[in-house]
């Protein structure tokens, strides 16, 4: 016999009308689900209406502000505040943590990252293969290769900002420094003793590179002074030391970092930083 039967045309009258025996009637999920959009909403009109956000507003576009509202619901950010910097391809704000201490909060701009210089970056890195050509893919990959770079050094001993949370092209960190008195940049300070602070340097680059890290854009730019201690920041381009460009991204930090120490009046060489960052360090005791 076959699968299909003739059906009774008597069979099926009434057929069609069986949907107002469907209860349609509210459920909890349809609640939650309308009220969770009515608080984005809310969230959403906030943001954009802040007066400390409205310079920086073409920042917080619907697919932004849907991952800063995630993180505001799993308790990462309790309120926002005004701009720390803008640059071309992110900005970086202040924010009250889950704890009540301050953080800061990295949101880069997908429709102005430089794509193809993040591509340099992440082709290669084998934690991050497989990323197409998509802007929008490329830019979140290279938010989640900072929030891993920042976890990895901070295991490392390397003083970092703390990795808080990630969602999409939205970091959360520490924040270093204060609100009113961020962090300064080496660049920006008097270095009183550039001995002791190339030494530092030095034994945080060989910590990068002991847990397969190299930073790829070291210089005084990314270094940070807070009360007397050093951070390094900005480590979305740090690649794996498997890289194809690692040793020519390590001797350019190198070649940076001890040309600034220099002008600082502590003459050093480029090939001997290389050469202790490189060096397996000794077991012996």
């Amino acid at each position: 016999m076959s699968e299909f039967e003739l059906v009774d045309a008597d069979a099926v009258e009434g057929v069609g009308d069986e949907w107002e025996e469907i209860d349609v009637s509210d459920t909890d999920a349809d609640r939650i689900a309308r009220q969770r959009d009515r608080e984005f909403a809310d969230f959403r009109k906030r943001i954009k209406d802040a007066d400390q956000l409205k310079v920086e507003g073409s920042v917080f576009d619907e697919a932004t502000l849907a991952a800063v509202y995630k993180l505001v619901q799993d308790g990462h950010i309790r309120a926002f505040g005004g701009p720390l910097s803008t640059g071309k391809e992110a900005n970086v704000y202040e924010a009250l943590g889950a704890d009540g201490r301050d953080v800061a909060v990295k949101i880069y701009r997908i429709s102005a990252s430089d794509f193809r210089h993040m591509r340099d970056y992440l082709e290669g890195d084998p934690r991050f293969s497989g990323i197409g050509s998509d802007k929008g893919q490329v830019v979140v990959a290279w938010v989640r290769k900072e929030f891993a770079n920042l976890q990895r050094a901070m295991e490392a001993g390397v003083r970092v900002p703390e990795p808080i949370a990630v969602q999409r092209n939205v970091l959360v960190m520490e924040l270093v420094g204060r609100p009113d008195d961020r962090g300064r940049r080496l660049a920006e300070v008097t270095v009183e003793n550039p001995e002791t602070a190339f030494e530092v340097v030095r034994e945080y680059m060989r910590r990068l590179y002991a847990v397969g890290l190299v930073h790829g854009d070291l210089s005084e730019y990314n270094l940070v002074v807070d009360e007397g201690e050093l951070f390094v920041i900005d480590l979305g381009q740090a690649v794996t030391v498997h890289h194809p460009n690692a040793d020519e991204f390590l001797r350019r930090d190198c070649e940076n970092i001890t040309s600034f120490f220099t002008r600082q009046g502590h003459e050093v060489s480029a090939d001997e930083l290389y050469d202790f960052v490189t060096e397996p360090e000794s077991d012996d005791t």
